[in-house]
């Protein structure tokens, strides 16, 4: 099995060994195998978040192919670690469920988002997340881990903490099997707390609009940036955003235009756009190196002809291809405004 049949940039080699788990106990036991043999272990849900080396990987690949939608107790609702995300969303808008909907349109599935605190549109999962049930690899058993427990951060958690590409770790020390929400029972309206999504609503920040209609600006937006998969557009094949905002000291603000957007981030901190440090260092829309360039035979990959945070496959590229653009930008950046962008990705088998 390839990888790149399962990944949303369409690239990675070949795995050493698939297991299609279709249930939380068929992924367990092929995790808890897996590790008594000491083989290497990639757990897999929707491929939207990994870039795997073209070499593929070495050992056992678990694809996490469980779904399923429950509404509990307490205003509880449980979505499956195999879930996939969107799908979820659409169905919280339709049973009137509020606290999910600016995450629209987001690839992938639902055990991933709490791993790395995904977030979009002034929306995060830790807003309304309550925990999450994982297998626990160090101590051999089914864990609950609390909102608190997670420790979330921006694009950050304390799963996505325990996991170290660098040093050959491909899957955290908590496999999530499934994910609490306490959404809210808003009927048709929800809030918005996004300038651009209140703008492209006609509402004022803070103000509530139509929860479908958000939904639906949502994904008109993300479309518009390439952010929401469609087999037909290249602009989509990627992983996302492939850099995260940046997190710098405010002395670091001094160094950048008037005009360049940052925002506060606490502690001395300010959050700087990556897509705008990208694009004025230089690398516009549909930026690709040429011929005789890095790894490329020209065209292979670039960044999104929609939005510069994403490295695509135009049809026939290799992991290498996508990182040698990434890391063309990445420093072209610091050499140009002397901030170093990271990626949001979990690299498997490849470095940047």
């Amino acid at each position: 099995m390839r990888l790149a049949e399962h990944t949303t940039s369409r690239v990675g080699g070949p795995a050493g060994h698939w297991v299609t788990a279709a249930s939380e106990e068929a992924a367990v036991e092929a995790v808890r195998r897996a590790d008594d043999a000491g083989t290497p272990l990639l757990v897999l849900g929707g491929g939207s978040n990994a870039l795997v080396a073209d070499a593929g990987f070495p050992g056992t690949v678990v694809h996490l192919a469980f779904a399923g939608i429950e509404q509990r107790s307490g205003g509880i609702l449980r979505l499956a670690a195999g879930q996939d995300w969107d799908e979820a969303v659409a169905w919280t808008v339709e049973h009137g469920l509020s606290g999910l909907e600016a995450l629209s349109g987001i690839p992938g599935s639902a055990g991933a988002t709490p791993v790395q605190n995904v977030g979009a549109y002034g929306a995060d999962v830790s807003q309304c997340l309550v925990a999450v049930r994982a297998w626990d690899r160090r101590a051999g058993a089914v864990v609950e881990l609390s909102a608190a427990e997670l420790g979330f951060g921006y694009r950050d958690s304390v799963i996505k903490r325990t996991l170290a590409p660098a040093e050959g770790a491909a899957t955290p020390r908590w496999v999530v099997l499934s994910v609490d929400f306490r959404l809210r029972e808003a009927g048709e309206v929800a809030p918005v707390r996004y300038a651009q999504l209140a703008r492209a609503l006609g509402v004022a920040e803070g103000e509530h609009a139509p929860l479908r209609a958000v939904r639906e600006q949502v994904l008109a937006l993300r479309a518009g940036k390439g952010m929401v998969l469609d087999a037909a557009d290249p602009d989509t094949w990627s992983t996302g955003s492939f850099f995260t905002n940046p997190i710098v000291p405010e002395a670091v603000r001094s160094r950048l235009p008037e005009g360049a957007p940052a925002f506060g981030a606490g502690e001395g901190h300010v959050k700087l756009s990556a897509a705008w440090l990208i694009e004025h260092a230089g690398f516009g829309r549909g930026f690709g190196l040429g011929a005789g360039e890095a790894h490329l035979a020209g065209g292979r990959a670039s960044l999104s002809t929609k939005h510069t945070l994403a490295v695509t496959n135009r049809g026939s590229a290799t992991a290498e291809d996508l990182l040698a653009i990434a890391r063309t930008v990445r420093d072209g950046v610091e050499e140009a405004w002397g901030v170093r962008l990271h990626p949001e990705p979990v690299l498997v088998g490849c470095t940047l």
